[in-house]
């Protein structure tokens, strides 16, 4: 003990050793963000997979296109018994009173019967919709908490959460709402076309000829807009990011005076998110006037050849006519729908892109066949362990530590240095490179993550609160826990004071990230709730760096009594907490430089005794 260099952790000199945000590998956080042209092939297997994910509420999608081809049929038969009723006037005096209310009351029919399945159509389209939408972001949730810490780290978080949101609602609008609009539009097309070549072929002809053009028209521009739409949700997930860490950041902003500058920020990006939406909004608009244009074309070149056929040569009736101009309405009315459902599903299979982005990420590896760590003495041992957060970048190589049951054991050295690095490792929230972590001689690569975090508590410099009430914030790793076991392990961690100050004690209501309670009572609540759970491990990263030195010697109490007979790692920037550490391990640059107890190392007058000095008055 007090040698120096005794268990090395080599590190280049030149490698700089990201403690609080790891580095995260270029590849890995281009493979989220590149953008390029969404092929045919590709865009058919976004639209399966996303029509599979919506397989447990598919009764309802059977229901709406049943619906949809009912409603559709009885639009199509009314023309028919109107043109009739038209034909049942003659002339002046020469009325069949009896066919034009015949024929009237089938179109009254046939107007009730689509009414009530145009309803029963849109309603089972939104409830398959929402229901679709709803089980996507659960997946989504799910995947954020399946794959590894990295892919989160190395993504801004607005853009993940707009991805949760903001796609997966372009993807409801765009691709599962225009699917019954797509399927409404074919059936109609379809069946004007059928009922069109019966009533009479040269009239259907002239229609069949004009209405491609439609098609053209929409294609074009459609190839046009995606890259646009594509830009588009890629600047969206930009802004939501930057909202949120300004709004995160907020107390920060406002203390440097940084407001103009995230404001200059704010409307650069605004900006350019306005070009780009503007752009795609425009080719997008482009659409539905050209189709427009040339459905009227069709009804003036039906009209024309109509009456041609009826003046000239008599071939057709009037009520014909009448029913053909109806049909001509219907046939190009679909062409307008689909090229504006056309131009939003390009927004749409780009939303699709990001959000399999999402759920196509790499999971950790699974533990479904590891062993579950039932219980632990404490005994950990770190074997030649090399890690780097990038395979460009060597950081801590050729580790070697033992701690044994019930001790202590200190991590200190100046900012940087790669403390968090290691408790990031024993928690397995990143794994070794090479070289193994044992708990009790199980490597921790061979026991599960839950078994191995259940017994580790752990308490960091950033405090995490979410919005509930006090007593719901120190049960969060015993939800079953009475109020007893809350109120003393609050008293423990000396949070008891300040909770019982509040109007309504632990049932009082926190906001968001803690905003209504001081950095210092955040951090109690934090110690409180592994008082709570009685880990036989615990990792104490800065767990005291934001109380005031009395309530500090509390904590250290209260600290004391917890740690006694578990194996404890202390990572600490104030030397004051760890004197008492049975080991204290001494990092510079990843290099555990000098190691042994407080007073041999400063005996040692070497590094910990120049960082201890520069703490305290010199002695």
């Amino acid at each position: 003990m007090g040698k120096k260099n005794t268990n090395p952790a080599k590190i280049s000199k030149n490698t700089p050793l990201m403690e609080e945000s790891p580095v995260v590998s270029p590849v890995h956080k281009f493979e989220i963000t590149k953008k390029k042209h969404l092929s045919l092939k590709k865009s058919l297997g976004y639209a399966k997979r996303i029509i599979s994910l919506g397989k447990p509420y598919h009764n309802f999608l059977y229901v709406a296109l049943i619906s949809i081809f009912i409603q559709t049929f009885f639009e199509l038969l009314a023309p028919v018994y109107i043109g009739k009723a038209i034909d049942c006037i003659v002339g002046a005096g020469n009325v069949n009173f009896n066919g034009v209310i015949t024929n009237s009351l089938i179109v009254i029919g046939c107007t009730l019967i689509n009414v009530l399945f145009t309803y029963l159509g849109n309603f089972f389209t939104n409830k398959y919709c929402f229901k679709s939408a709803q089980h996507i972001r659960k997946l989504m949730f799910k995947k954020f908490n399946k794959v590894p810490l990295k892919f989160v780290d190395g993504n801004q978080h607005g853009d993940l959460l707009s991805r949760m949101i903001n796609d997966v609602e372009l993807m409801t609008d765009g691709f599962l709402e225009g699917l019954s609009s797509v399927t409404n539009g074919a059936v109609t097309i379809i069946g004007t076309l059928i009922f069109m070549f019966v009533l009479n072929v040269p009239l259907a002809l002239v229609v069949l000829v004009l209405t491609p053009l439609s098609l053209l028209i929409s294609a074009f521009i459609a190839k046009k807009s995606f890259k646009l739409f594509a830009a588009q949700a890629k600047t969206e997930g930009e802004i939501n990011g930057y909202l949120e860490e300004m709004i995160s950041g907020d107390k920060l902003v406002t203390a440097f005076n940084y407001q103009d500058d995230a404001i200059e920020q704010m409307e650069e990006i605004n900006h350019k998110y306005y070009k780009v939406a503007e752009k795609a909004e425009f080719y997008s608009s482009l659409s539905n006037p050209a189709t427009r244009f040339i459905n009227g074309l069709v009804y003036i070149m039906v009209a024309f050849v109509g009456a041609m056929l009826k003046i000239r040569y008599d071939l057709i009736s009037v009520g014909l006519i009448s029913s053909f101009l109806s049909y001509a309405n219907s046939f190009g009315k679909p062409f307008s729908e689909l090229s504006t459902e056309f131009t939003e599903l390009q927004a749409a299979l780009a939303s699709c892109e990001r959000i399999f982005t999402v759920l196509d990420a790499k999971d950790e590896p699974s533990d479904k066949d590891l062993t579950e760590l039932a219980s632990t003495d404490g005994n950990v041992e770190i074997k030649d362990v090399n890690f780097s957060y990038s395979p460009k970048q060597k950081l801590i190589e050729n580790f070697n530590l033992k701690v044994q049951p019930g001790q202590t054991i200190a991590i200190v050295g100046p900012t940087g240095c790669g403390k968090t690095t290691l408790i990031n490792l024993l928690m397995r929230f990143y794994d070794v490179t090479s070289g193994a972590i044992l708990v009790d001689d199980n490597d921790i690569t061979k026991i599960t993550r839950r078994s191995l975090r259940n017994k580790y508590g752990m308490v960091l410099q950033e405090t995490w609160i979410f919005a509930g009430t006090i007593r719901e914030n120190i049960a969060y790793g015993k939800p079953n826990a009475t109020d007893e076991e809350i109120k003393e392990a609050a008293r423990l961690a000396g949070a008891d004071d300040f909770i019982n100050k509040l109007t309504y004690g632990y049932a009082t209501k926190i906001t968001e990230g803690g905003g209504n309670l001081s950095a210092g009572q955040k951090q109690l609540l934090c110690i409180a709730r592994v008082m709570l759970i009685k880990p036989p491990m615990l990792i104490l990263d800065e767990a005291t760096s934001n109380i005031d030195t009395r309530t500090e010697m509390k904590i250290q109490n209260a600290f004391n009594t917890l740690m006694t007979g578990r194996t404890t790692f202390i990572v600490a920037h104030r030397l004051s907490t760890i004197k008492t550490a049975d080991k204290i391990l001494v990092m510079n640059k990843g290099n555990v430089i000098e190691q042994g107890t407080h007073k041999e190392l400063l005996k040692l007058k070497g590094f910990y005794y120049e960082l201890y000095n520069s703490q305290f008055s010199k002695i």
